[in-house]
């Protein structure tokens, strides 16, 4: 038995998210099922894990078992040639055979892209969000070192993000290892990226920090109420949800 580890880009656009759902077209289902065709073989599709409707990865790591004996090169160019072009294998290697794309997971990064643009490009509008109002980015980089290091991150955590009757756990604590805002001005606007890696995320959290940094940005919030959001622990207070398409996951971190 073999354990392969895949590391997959993909558009989410027109996809449910990456796992498997009845009756949704997934990320995860589609590769599953080009694998099975391909080795003949049905197989379980570990991913590192789960990226929203709408979302994209240009990282996702992910690893099946197989007894198949088909060369790495061949299966990835197989794969290739029968995935749809929104999706497709980077690399393909075997990996000891406990290897767990999730449970050996030490860390994700994520890239959210957002313009502040009165006119969208047609061709960028399923990758970045628009920001219409003025946007001021001083204010937001005050909030970036307040991410950093072990908190808890309830107040930017969606509902039903995890089991609240699960004893065990760490409940909504993660550490951020990086938060930071790139900026490319243009003649037309300005182009944001936001990186933040940590060693793991809840259901939209990078989202929901990004909806609250939109707040601070466009006035409603100050840096001072961003960092008490942050402590209060009380989603309520945090602002919208940012929408699926201005992120990615850039990396899964072993």
């Amino acid at each position: 038995m073999h354990n392969i580890k895949l590391v997959l880009a993909y558009d989410g656009t027109g996809y449910a998210g990456w796992q498997r759902q009845l009756g949704q077209l997934t990320i995860q289902q589609v590769v599953e099922e080009a694998i099975a065709r391909l080795t003949q073989s049905p197989v379980a599709l570990h991913g590192a894990g789960r990226t929203d409707a709408g979302v994209h990865a240009e990282g996702m790591v992910a690893n099946f078992q197989t007894e198949s004996s088909i060369p790495l090169s061949g299966l990835m160019n197989g794969l290739n040639s029968m995935l749809p072009e929104a999706i497709r294998v980077l690399s393909a290697e075997k990996v000891a055979n406990d290897f767990h794309a999730r449970y050996n997971a030490t860390g994700k990064v994520y890239e959210y892209t957002f313009m502040h643009k009165e006119i969208m490009p047609p061709f960028l509008r399923l990758y970045a969000a628009q920001v219409r109002f003025p946007f001021a980015s001083a204010a937001v980089r005050l909030c970036l070192p307040m991410l950093v290091g072990t908190h808890d991150f309830s107040s930017f955590e969606a509902a039903g993000s995890r089991d609240l009757s699960y004893a065990g756990g760490r409940g909504a604590v993660r550490t951020i290892f990086v938060a930071d805002l790139a900026e490319d001005g243009t003649k037309d606007g300005e182009v944001y990226r936001l990186t933040i890696a940590g060693d793991g995320f809840l259901r939209h959290m990078v989202r929901n920090i990004v909806g609250t940094l939109f707040a601070v940005g466009r006035g409603r919030l100050t840096p001072l109420d961003f960092q008490e959001i942050l402590a209060a622990r009380d989603r309520t207070l945090a602002g919208a949800t940012a929408p699926a398409k201005g992120l990615t996951l850039k990396r899964v971190l072993y």
